[in-house]
């Protein structure tokens, strides 16, 4: 296991509970998180939605009724969620897992700031990509 810090803990149990559009995840430290998919989405790892760099991340909004089509794992350090939306490239680590459970209510306070610093809607539909992202679909 090289490599693998070993302060991080691990999930003893994880759950997609598709009907309430929440990832349920237990930890080895004794923490449980119920990760709305939406939340997830939102604040996916991927490129495509926190960019290249430092302020290019890009809003994500309509994704309230998001769902998770599928869920792959990714070595024993990561699970790879497919969206109802196509979105796939997020890779999420236990790391960031838990600091997605860890940190829902800040998280979900800094979307609504960015949203209504933009102008925005949670449910405004997200604008159709043009040329000069990273990949379409």
């Amino acid at each position: 296991m090289a490599g693998l810090k070993t302060d991080t803990p691990t999930p003893v149990d994880l759950t997609v509970h598709g009907a309430s559009r929440v990832l349920e995840i237990a930890f080895s430290d004794g923490a449980r998180f119920r990760i709305p998919f939406e939340l997830m989405r939102i604040y996916s790892p991927s490129a495509e939605v926190q960019g290249h760099g430092p302020g290019q991340e890009v809003l994500q909004t309509g994704k309230r009724e998001v769902d998770i089509v599928a869920l792959e794992p990714v070595g024993n350090y990561a699970v790879q969620p497919t969206f109802s939306d196509g979105h796939d490239s997020g890779i999420f680590t236990w790391e960031y897992l838990y600091f997605l459970g860890a940190n829902e209510q800040a998280l979900w306070a800094e979307y609504a700031s960015r949203l209504a610093a933009a102008g925005l809607d949670r449910d405004a539909p997200m604008p159709e990509k043009s040329g000069g992202g990273c990949h379409s679909h």
